[in-house]
């Protein structure tokens, strides 16, 4: 299936989209909910705002990012990695 140039909202339940490829579309207030996104690789996406809430984090990798103002759990990433950098010598 190929959708292209629209502004259609799209509505998608119990549905099998693994493999599917999505470039250069705008998500913008999409919610997704009870989603396996295991493997799946979010590159050049613009993030801010972004609420993730009883999800499955294992193996999740982040790199090179802006971490300004993200936080776990109410705290800034920026001010854990600096703690673990002092506590462990690498600061």
């Amino acid at each position: 299936m190929r959708i292209s140039n629209t502004t259609e909202p799209l509505h998608a339940e119990n549905a099998n989209l693994s493999g599917s490829t999505f470039s250069d579309v705008n998500l913008e207030g999409a919610a997704f909910s009870d989603v396996k996104l295991t493997g799946t690789r979010i590159e050049n996406a613009c993030l801010g705002g972004v609420r993730i809430r009883d999800a499955g984090l294992k193996g999740l990798a982040i790199e090179d990012c802006d971490l300004t103002d993200m936080t776990i759990d109410g705290v800034k990433v920026r001010d854990l990695l600096a703690a673990y950098a002092r506590l462990s010598g690498t600061a």
